[in-house]
């Protein structure tokens, strides 16, 4: 079968990458998110190429799974579940630890199990995995965004697979006998040149598409531990469980030297020779298209603009997804029927700007973020929502009381944002995330059905509403 995207003598990876995700937007060949670029793309038919996987021979020996925590590999995870095989899924980017280890409930139905193999059941029904557990992994289903019939794979850019697949051989979960199965939409499956696969690359053994089951018989050999020397310190300082790993190694007497950070740093990743910045994202992408997508910086440069001439009420403030924003700006804002203390810190705040309830977006959207573990910076919660790629217009934050409020520009946004924010967890803690309760008909959460009194000007109603709502506004 020829691949229908063709790829020019000496394209990069990042060539590559581009081109597919193009063409899955331009022929709609995608579900949410959209859009694809930057992800591994949630494809039409994804449900239907996952289910190949049981039929697959390897699985029915298989005993342990370990499958991505994309989107598109839902149908795969469901699967394993209902096969009663032990279902292992990555900590999202790797932030708290290597797998969550999916446990259903005791006589789950298929509802349940449909449950758990989604990012929420992720996060509600695991336990972590930790480097020194004694795991064994029979097969390892990973999302791409291209692969070859010859098992060469592209992911995303940022490396986490490969990583992952690295720490399970150092680890001993994976072998030479370990299985790797990838599944994408036809268009996907192009003619990769082997010259663009480096040492620390995953290849495939199958793939499987909506209409095929492709064996490779990829000559290339995997991954056989991390190779230290491909990554940095900036990558280590992310990645926590990266660290524990180098100081097991470097401990046994193997060279952990690591290599040097690369200069632009806007893009993390095992690969070299990708471009940077601009080119990760098309032009003609639009903000309120894009509220969780690859136009980050437009949308940031964009919101900038607006929160400028239209500051907060007794609110901290995460202008769009936080990218480029001006850090320490505050602003204020009440929020109604909230409990609590307000500390404001005055100078501290410096720059901090109160405007009148006209100057706000008609509407909003809001998203509660609970079980906020003690200790916690407002500045770590921002850098995990920036990962997930779900910065919010505003965020308030009450530590005090174990939650934050995210306010986004209307409800696809704020579901976007749910959806990447499920089984996010924060120093051991895991996180909740859904739409606020008083959210009704896209009210801005914590306002009441009485019409505000009006104020004669926006300072005289700071502290009033400060007293009211117990918002805890701490520094960016």
């Amino acid at each position: 079968m020829e691949p229908v995207i063709l790829i020019k003598p000496g394209a990069s990876k990042w060539d590559i990458r581009e081109k597919v995700w193009d063409y899955i937007e331009d022929k709609n060949l995608a579900n949410f998110p959209r859009p694809v670029h930057n992800r591994i793309p949630n494809f039409k038919g994804a449900f239907t190429a996952c289910a190949k996987v049981s039929e697959l021979q390897v699985f029915i020996h298989t005993a342990e799974v370990k499958v991505d925590p994309d989107k598109p590999l839902e149908g795969a995870r469901l699967a394993v579940l209902q096969s009663g095989k032990t279902l292992l899924v990555p900590t999202p980017r790797l932030r708290t630890g290597l797998f969550n280890k999916i446990t259903p409930p005791q006589g789950a139905n298929k509802e349940q199990l449909r449950i758990c193999c989604s990012s929420q059941g992720v996060k509600d029904f695991s336990v972590p995995v930790g480097l020194d557990a004694k795991v064994k992994v029979d097969l390892v289903v990973v999302g791409s965004v291209a692969v070859s019939e010859k098992g060469f794979r592209i992911g995303k850019g940022e490396g986490f697979a490969d990583m992952e697949y690295g720490m399970m051989a150092s680890m001993g979960a994976v072998n030479e006998s370990t299985v790797v199965v990838s599944i994408v939409h036809d268009c996907q499956v192009l003619d990769i040149p082997e010259e663009l696969m480096d040492s620390h690359d995953l290849t495939v053994d199958y793939i499987l598409t909506p209409t095929r089951v492709i064996k490779t018989n990829c000559q290339l050999p995997k991954p056989r531990g991390i190779i230290w020397s491909k990554l940095d310190t900036e990558k280590l300082e992310r990645i926590p469980i990266l660290k524990k790993l180098r100081a097991l190694e470097e401990q046994a007497g193997k060279d952990v030297t690591l290599g040097a950070a690369p200069v632009p740093a806007q893009q993390s990743g095992l690969e070299t020779g990708q471009p940077r910045g601009p080119a990760r994202r098309r032009p003609r992408q639009n903000t309120r298209q894009d509220p969780e997508g690859e136009s980050k910086q437009e949308k940031t440069v964009e919101s900038e603009q607006k929160t400028r001439q239209r500051p907060a009420r007794v609110r901290k403030e995460s202008r769009g997804d936080g990218a480029g924003g001006k850090e320490g700006e505050v602003g204020e804002r009440g929020r109604g029927r909230r409990g609590g203390n307000m500390k404001e810190k005055g100078a501290e705040e410096g720059g901090g700007e109160v405007t009148s309830q006209r100057k706000l977006p008609l509407t909003v959207t809001t998203v509660y973020l609970g079980g906020i573990p003690a200790g916690l910076r407002v500045s770590e919660l921002k850098t995990a929502l920036r990962e997930r790629e779900a910065g919010p217009l505003r965020l308030t934050w009450q530590g005090a009381q174990h939650r934050a409020f995210l306010d986004y520009s209307d409800p696809q946004a704020a579901e976007q944002a749910l959806e990447a924010l499920q089984g996010l967890s924060l120093n051991g803690h895991s996180l909740q995330a859904e739409l606020a309760k008083s959210q009704r008909g896209g009210r801005r959460s914590g306002q009441t059905n009485r019409r505000p009194r009006p104020a004669t000007a926006p300072k005289t109603r700071a502290a009033p509403d400060a007293k009211r709502d117990g918002d805890k506004v701490t520094e960016q």
